[in-house]
């Protein structure tokens, strides 16, 4: 199954303690990268976290953000740390006996106080555990984009390979009329000198500037590649790296294609086999 790097996700749901998303966007990269942004009472989940993500997801950058709104405090019962409240209450009363006409103090004054309100306990194991329910989630969804797009950078692989494949299978059929033109033009040249070559010679420099021109070779290569690519293309595993090196290969042969051209016919294909395996570099670095 071939997969794109490129992908977002976002899910989201609602505990008895507040509201969880997820959103996680990956990006093509040489490499796995995770970068996970967790709230503060759920920073202790992060190597979980890492775990899970590249257990799935094999190769491409990934930024993982996870975020928590508390239940509104009007849905919770307020509850004040008396101990503390009372030290207050006592305190002002003897600063009271020290300041000439204190201003009084009420209620909300003390309620002010950082910890006489106390912050309402959360069940953060059962918090963590909607967290990373909610994370499986969210990988689902991401790898479901990845693999959509994946299916439709394969397609777009076929296509240029079948126009490859017919641009050698062209250049095949191509090379007896090569061959014939090169022996013509050795003729023609020789006659423009005023010189005479025997049958014999005129074959052997033929054969000369035909071998120079030889591409049968690298019209071999190039289909073996191009099969390499269909195979490599059905393969159940992360195939970025392969399909670059692939791509590195096939542009090789298609410049030495060029290099060696002895007519129009050989530099227009080179060009064109050059295009087309560009076009499948620019996707295939988008490949997992």
């Amino acid at each position: 199954m071939i997969r794109s790097m490129t992908a977002f996700a976002r899910r989201e749901t609602s505990t008895e303690e507040g509201d969880l998303v997820w959103e996680i966007r990956s990006v093509n990269h040489r490499f796995s990268e995770v970068s996970p942004r967790l709230p503060e009472d759920l920073r202790s989940l992060e190597p979980a976290v890492r775990a899970r993500i590249t257990a799935r997801i094999k190769r491409g950058k990934v930024d993982a953000t996870l975020r928590f709104q508390p239940r509104a405090a009007a849905d919770q019962p307020l509850e004040i740390d008396r101990g503390l409240a009372t030290k207050l209450a006592q305190v002002s009363r003897e600063i009271d006996g020290l300041v000439y006409n204190p201003a009084p103090i009420n209620a909300f004054d003390i309620l002010r106080w950082p910890g006489v309100l106390v912050a309402p306990q959360r069940d953060l194991e059962r918090l963590a555990e909607a967290a990373l329910a909610l994370l499986d989630e969210t990988l689902d969804e991401l790898l479901a984009s990845r693999e959509r797009e994946g299916a439709q950078l394969k397609a777009m692989i076929e296509q240029r390979c079948q126009a490859m494949a017919e641009q050698v299978a062209a250049l095949r059929a191509h090379l007896p009329a090569l061959q014939a033109s090169l022996h013509e033009r050795l003729r023609a040249s020789v006659a423009a000198l005023g010189e005479e070559l025997d049958a014999e010679r005129l074959a052997q420099e033929v054969a000369l500037l035909a071998a120079k021109a030889d591409v049968a070779e690298e019209l071999d290569r190039i289909d073996t590649h191009l099969k390499e690519v269909q195979r490599v293309l059905e393969q159940d595993e992360p195939v970025g790296r392969r399909l670059d090196f692939l791509m590195q290969e096939l542009h090789r042969e298609a410049n030495t294609l060029g290099a060696k051209a002895a007519d129009s016919e050989l530099s227009r294909a080179s060009v064109e086999l050059k295009v087309l395996i560009e076009q499948m570099r620019e996707q295939v670095q988008n490949i997992e």
